[in-house]
């Protein structure tokens, strides 16, 4: 019993988590999702016989959140978002690195529209990893999580094909609905629209017409600010 307490423990803090995301709202939920019995759950989260197989199918479920290792074995960080992003190093310079963009210039800078940087006097930051990399942005909102959380920093590259898109891929697009950051998905049923699909389960995916799209660009990464 003393080893299925230890599953109950990190299973209990991971449930919790993603309880404080808003990601799941309730245990019958969160069974459905990895395919257990409510009670089994239950059961599971006090320690019970099922702790281990419930542990296993959490993992397996949530494996682009949690760290599985840590969730069977107790070993590393909970989370696999804690794992350090590239770190963003102050521009001395104001022609050197990448600027950040507040998100009330993001459509002018999307568009190309380098004006915007300089009427704004953005901060500069350099991203040795994202060499290719435009402009940085703050993500706003909860819609992304746990890929991105309001206040993360992503970085992009202006796209200048508004007919090609990469399918599944993280996308900041300047809409008639503003500037939002979602996947892009083929809509299957109409070619002319697009299904942009946040990866908070709470949020449904929805579909655009492209000539709805002013501009784009694509997010190359997630960036730490030093």
């Amino acid at each position: 019993m003393k080893s299925e307490n230890i599953y109950s423990e990190r299973l209990n803090k991971a449930v919790a988590y993603l309880k404080w995301q808003q990601i799941i709202k309730t245990q019958k939920q969160l069974a459905n999702k990895i395919g257990v019995e409510t009670s089994n759950l239950s059961f599971a989260l006090k320690g019970g016989r099922e702790s281990k197989t419930v542990a296993e199918k959490f993992a397996d479920k949530f494996t682009n959140i949690f760290s599985k290792e840590w969730i069977m074995f107790g070993e590393g960080e909970m989370l696999k978002t804690l794992q350090n992003p590239p770190a963003a190093i102050p521009s001395r310079s104001s022609i050197e690195g990448i600027p950040l963009i507040p998100i009330g210039a993001a459509a002018g800078v999307l568009s190309g529209d380098d004006v915007q940087v300089l009427e704004y006097e953005c901060e500069r930051f350099v991203v040795p990893t994202f060499k290719d990399a435009e402009f940085l942005m703050p993500v706003k909102g909860s819609s992304m999580i746990p890929k991105y959380n309001s206040g993360d920093i992503v970085a992009c590259k202006r796209i200048t094909d508004l007919l090609f898109f990469q399918w599944n891929k993280i996308y900041v697009l300047d809409t008639s609905q503003g500037v939002l950051i979602k996947r892009v998905h083929e809509d299957k049923t109409n070619p002319d629209n697009i299904v942009l699909v946040s990866d908070n389960e709470k949020y449904q995916p929805f579909a655009i017409p492209k000539d709805d799209i002013r501009s784009i660009a694509i997010v190359i990464g997630v960036i730490r600010l030093e």
